[in-house]
């Protein structure tokens, strides 16, 4: 199956230090946590100032495709029902 995300909503999860987005892989639903670092790498204010949780989500919204894209990409190489996006898979 192909991986969609038809679900646009997302979080800030201050744990993780990442915003949460949910993909779908046919039946099976995916969580995906991009962290603060790797949204950073596309943002330059939050490689200025510090991170805040509205800060982080205007970047993932801002990039939110690129991410999705890159976020294909990893889960291909690396199925599970929870994955993480650093700042390494976005080269």
């Amino acid at each position: 199956m192909t991986l969609s995300f038809p679900n646009p909503s997302r979080s800030f999860d201050a744990i993780r230090n990442a915003v949460r987005f949910i993909g779908h892989d046919g039946v099976f639903e995916v969580l995906f946590f991009v962290e603060v670092d790797a949204l950073a790498k596309s943002d330059a204010e939050l490689q200025r100032t510090r991170a805040s949780e509205t800060k982080c989500l205007s970047a993932f919204d801002a990039f939110r495709a690129s991410i999705q894209e890159v976020a294909r990409k990893v889960y291909s190489r690396r199925h599970g029902n929870c994955v993480t996006l650093t700042a390494a898979d976005f080269r």
